[in-house]
């Protein structure tokens, strides 16, 4: 049965349109909705609503949902729209009546806007920590190749001197400000929602200090217009803060694309990441690095489609907002693989230093040689003059 179903049944056709993927989605959602309804029965306890018995076979049906869950067996169906749903009516027909308290004092709309919350910062807290992790292997990196010379570029042409070690800090150094923006998003996320009800507060006397210490946010989220207001803000500013991550790995992923190319071939990746053709027997693809390159697009798109879904709205909930929740569960799903794959790719990345050293060509030290001159005191744009007279007549084009 429906949280908000009284007496008529809805349309089977316009049931499966408006559930959508929910039912599906929702099985992300199961664990922190329990934890959430664990803390709301026990914030009921205290101000009278439940009793001391009613309290705790509602705390025992919730463990063994969270069992359930963990063991791929707690099922929500298509009937029941959602995770919130499913888990009221597993409640009411393992512990009868108590079961039908548990809302008390909620709305979905609080209800969803929670879950997600403890979803989004836990999931933001692991993205820290896979980050932090990746950082170390590419400090790792450097220390083993940090001291190679190769090339650096502009205009995809080889322009001046450049090292393993200053290519990759770019990327540490990137990723390091990628830790400063996921903060900020844990921070803009770690507020409680429960207890604004759908929009307009509750006519109880609920204890949200309490809920709000029982779940480990940092705050309460105070104006309940505002708590609806947020659900599609937040989470499109969560979606931002992971493209950030997305577009420093897509750099990554491009750069390595180059210079694995096998006719620079500066470093290499082994074998075993590499993929095949159908029909080309030599071919040794770099499938996982486009891949990690496409992804960005993936995020950024969910961002869009975010921003896109919770703009022209009036103050207050709108069904519209239900579609944003798989952008941000996929977005999480996507970016924490990437990020995973990312590490991967440093523990596991060579560089091949001859390559590297033969291309340390002459014409990179171009720049060096006018500032020689410039040392002699030739004015700057006269010793430029000089020096590339030099390359002129060279076959190859070089562009500042």
């Amino acid at each position: 049965m429906k949280l908000w179903q009284k007496t008529k049944h809805l349309d089977k056709e316009i049931e499966k349109f408006t559930v959508g993927q929910d039912y599906i989605l929702d099985k992300e959602l199961v664990y922190y909705d329990c934890i959430a309804s664990k803390a709301h029965a026990a914030m009921l306890r205290k101000i009278g609503i439940l009793s001391e018995a009613e309290t705790a076979d509602l705390l025992r049906g919730l463990d063994k949902i969270v069992d359930l869950d963990k063991q791929g067996k707690f099922t929500i169906a298509l009937e029941e729209e959602d995770c919130h749903t499913a888990i009221e009516n597993f409640l009411i027909e393992e512990i009868g009546e108590a079961g039908k308290k548990i809302h008390t004092g909620r709305s979905r709309n609080d209800q969803v806007l929670t879950a997600l919350r403890l979803y989004s910062k836990e999931k933001l807290l692991k993205c820290l920590e896979m980050l932090r992790e990746t950082i170390g292997y590419i400090e790792d990196f450097i220390k083993t190749f940090g001291e190679i010379p190769m090339p650096g570029y502009t205009h995809t042409r080889k322009a001046m001197p450049s090292s393993v070690g200053l290519w990759a800090n770019a990327f540490k150094a990137a990723f390091d400000d990628d830790l400063d923006l996921l903060q900020a998003a844990i921070k803009l996320v770690d507020q409680n929602p429960l207890g604004t009800g759908a929009g307009y507060g509750i006519p109880l006397p609920l204890d949200r200090e309490m809920t709000t210490k029982e779940l480990g946010f940092a705050r309460i989220q105070d104006n309940p217009i505002y708590a609806q207001n947020s659900r599609g803000k937040f989470e499109s500013f969560v979606l931002s803060v992971l493209g950030q991550v997305m577009l420093d790995i897509n750099k990554l992923a491009s750069d390595l694309v180059l210079f694995t190319l096998p006719s620079i071939a500066y470093f290499i990746l082994p074998d075993e990441f590499l993929t095949g053709s159908s029909i080309m027997p030599q071919k040794k693809n770099p499938d996982v690095l486009e891949l990690l390159r496409g992804k960005y697009h993936e995020i950024f798109a969910y961002e869009v489609q975010m921003k896109n879904t919770s703009v022209n709205l009036i103050s207050g909930y709108h069904r519209d907002i239900q579609l944003t929740k798989e952008a941000v569960i996929r977005g999480f799903t996507t970016v924490l693989d990437s990020i995973h794959v990312t590490g991967l790719i440093f523990r596991n990345l060579k560089v091949i230093e001859e390559n590297c050293e033969v291309a340390m060509t002459e014409e990179l030290y171009a720049a060096e040689k006018a500032y020689k001159l410039v040392r002699q005191g030739v004015p700057f744009r006269e010793a430029y003059r000089q020096i590339g007279k030099q390359y002129e007549k060279s076959k190859v084009l070089y562009y500042e």
